[in-house]
Parts: C-alpha cells; structure tokens; sequence
C-alpha cells in the first residue's frame, strides 16, 4: 500500500492594497472601505515624515466609538489627550486611546527628532464599550512583549501577551524577519479576519499569486481559521491583524465609528462639549 503526499493549501490573499498618499502618510484601509470587510479593523495609515519639513505633528483632534493604537517604528512623539495624560513615547513604544465616548488627543515629534515612522489603527468598539469613559494606555519599548519575531501590540501570541485589555477577540502583531527567514502564524480559534501591512522589505505569504507583498502595501486573507506562512525577502518589517469578525454595522461620524446612529449622536455630542471647553482655555480657535 502507498500513501500520496497530502498537498496543503496556502491561505489565499484576496486584496492588496497599496492605498492612498497624503503628504507622509499613506491612508491603507478606512471604514468606508476596507473597513467594512476587515472589521473590527476599520482604518490603518502608515506614516512617516522628517521634521526637517516643518511636520509638527497632527493637532488636537477628537474621535469616539473606537480604539486607536498607534505604533511608533522610530522616532519620540509627544502626547497629550483629555483624560489627563501627557508626556513623551519613545519610539517602539505604543499609545492606546479607548475613545469610547469622546476623546480629544494630539501628538507631535519630540524636540530633537529627525524623523518619524509608524502605523495607527483603529479598531471598532463593541456595544459594550463605545460610549464608555475614555481611557489611555502609553507603553514604553521595553513593556510591549514579544514571542520569536513578533511584538504583541495587542491580545496574544504564545505566552507573550499586551498588557493593553483588548475588547474584543484580536491580535495585532508588529513583526521582524531576516532575509530568507520562515515564520507561520497560526490564528487563535475564531480568528477569521487576517491581513498584512509590510513597512520594510517584502513578504512571501498566502498563495502569493501577485509576487511578494512590498513595503506600503496592504494584503487581506480569505476569511479562514488556516495558517499564514511567510517568507521574508530581504529584512522585513510588517504589522498584522486577526480578529473574530465584529458583528456590528460600522455608522460613521467625521473621527468616529459607532454601531447605531444614537450611540454616535451621543458621541458626538460628548466631543462637542469637550471642544468647547478647550476652545474655552484656549487651547481651540
């Protein structure tokens, strides 16, 4: 009796995206798009500018209904947000800003910084938690945990888990390979939504019809539960997600997304009422 080889099936990519370029940023996924597939995944930029240019950063802004995680490849940012929080996040480090019901929040390169590099994501709120208080979380370089080549930026992998409280079933991990080097992700159970997003070098994974993933680009999973395999070409740097789906609708504001038109009105009236009393200090034209 012979037994035939069993020929498994790489996980098929099913998108790419090379996104939209303002200035230093480049927009890879908003709710208005991609969003809508890879919810709770609703927005991601990839951004990087030199100081040298004038940037200083992105103003006071407000947002609701939502988490932002922004990951900082280089560069030490400055922060403030209207819980009270304010200092300085040294590059590796991650700020988590639970918007929940209103939020104001700003950031900008420390004095002395040449450059500054990273991705913010946002992520969709369950019912549960998008109009509570809002709350921040400011990790330093050394407080993100890492398994192998990955940096937990939030949930787990392996035994290394974020000590930010995800709110829901997700993984976003930042990930480093040397050339040539193999790694696979096996998502937890429940994980359906999958993607990539390759800074630097490029990537060899799923069925890779379309040649590697190159740096700036965006690739999404077919919905499953099967590994990610990944072949790095040259030293490569990415970030990825997976999550359970969310289940809600996304309803969308100017800086927010809520799952109902009343949560968003009560969201927004909180950012209303936050922005005039900066205004108020003077701290808003």
């Amino acid at each position: 009796m012979t037994t035939a080889a069993v020929e498994t099936l790489a996980r098929a990519i099913v998108y790419r995206t090379r996104g939209s370029q303002h200035g230093g940023i480049v927009r890879l996924m908003s709710p208005g798009d991609l969003g809508e597939f890879l919810k709770p995944f609703v927005f991601l930029d990839l951004f990087g500018f030199d100081t040298t240019g004038g940037h200083k950063g992105f103003g006071l802004h407000p947002h609701s209904g939502i988490a932002t995680l922004t990951y900082l490849i280089e560069g030490d940012t400055l922060y403030e947000d209207t819980t009270g929080e304010q200092g300085t996040l040294l590059g590796g480090g991650v700020e988590w800003m639970r918007a929940g019901n209103g939020v104001w929040h700003t950031g900008g390169p420390a004095p002395g910084v040449k450059r500054v590099r990273g991705f913010q994501l946002w992520v969709a709120l369950p019912a549960s938690e998008e109009n509570a208080p809002a709350q921040s979380m400011y990790l330093a370089p050394s407080q993100v945990p890492q398994e192998g080549p990955a940096r937990v930026l939030l949930g787990r992998y392996g035994a290394a888990q974020s000590a930010i409280a995800a709110p829901a079933p997700i993984n976003y991990l930042a990930v480093q390979l040397k050339d040539g080097e193999r790694w696979s992700y096996v998502p937890p159970a429940g994980h359906t939504v999958g993607w990539v997003a390759v800074n630097e070098g490029a990537l060899e994974a799923g069925d890779d019809r379309g040649g590697p993933i190159g740096s700036g680009e965006l690739a999404v999973f077919e919905e499953s539960s099967a590994v990610i395999d990944f072949v790095a070409r040259g030293d490569t740097s990415f970030v990825l997600g997976s999550a359970a789906k969310h289940p809600h609708e996304l309803v969308m504001g100017h800086y927010s997304v809520h799952t109902s038109r009343a949560t968003l009105d009560q969201g927004e009236a909180e950012i209303r009422r936050i922005g005039a009393r900066l205004r108020q200090e003077g701290r808003l034209p």
